[in-house]
């Protein structure tokens, strides 16, 4: 028995000094990241006046990417990117919904994260961070460009990011990553209809971002 618990207690000693993050260590991660923006709707603004029409903003997963230096076994500051993702952007008229545009975004993110020390290969950690988001590629569908609809625009946002997560190392250098995160991103959308400037939003996108990643570590 007395051999048996100290077998035990070697093997966790070793684990825990293998799974141990060291300053210096750079951990790369890659893998699903999806954007779920809030499920609110905006007002739609036509001469400044209530339309009675209104958008929402769909969800987008694509390839997320990490980027994580660690300052010591707690303190890391991470950067996300990712392939751009692509929303649909819905009309809604009463109880009638259609797509009416399309846009592309890219929200890198810097964050400051806090790991816990759990003396085990699952590694819980929480963020606060700094995030700016780039609109581009926003067009109309064809439906809506016929009837006169044109040049959509929608400012880039600049905003707070928090989240939490854990990696779980399945040995000195790979691991699993889950986390979830919230993003504050707001943008002002405005457009043109038979050349008139004429159309604007307020859109609160504020999207929750979930990603499921496999990690590297050098």
């Amino acid at each position: 028995m007395k051999k048996t618990l100290l077998t035990i207690a070697l093997l966790s000693s070793l684990s825990t000094a293998a799974f141990a993050n060291q300053a210096g260590d750079i951990l790369i991660r890659g893998g699903a990241t999806m954007v779920a923006p809030d499920s609110g709707k905006s007002t739609v603004l036509l001469n400044g006046a209530d339309s009675g029409l209104a958008l929402s903003v769909g969800d987008d997963t694509q390839l997320g990417l990490n980027f994580v230096y660690f300052f010591d076994s707690n303190w890391a500051i991470e950067l996300l990117a990712a392939t751009p993702f692509d929303h649909d952007i819905d009309l809604h008229a009463g109880s009638e919904t259609t797509l009416l545009a399309d846009t592309k975004h890219l929200p890198p993110t810097l964050s400051a994260l806090y790991y816990f020390d759990t003396n085990s290969a699952l590694k819980p950690y929480v963020g606060v961070g700094i995030n700016y988001t780039i609109f581009f590629d926003n067009s109309f569908t064809n439906t809506y460009s016929d009837a006169g609809f044109s040049d959509l625009e929608l400012d880039n946002s600049f905003g707070y990011s928090v989240q939490i997560g854990t990696d779980y190392e399945i040995d000195k250098n790979w691991s699993v990553n889950i986390s979830a995160r919230y993003i504050d991103i707001s943008t002002d959308a405005s457009f043109s209809v038979s050349g008139d400037p004429i159309g604007s939003a307020s859109v609160d996108v504020n999207p929750m971002v979930y990603s499921v990643m496999l990690g590297y570590t050098f």
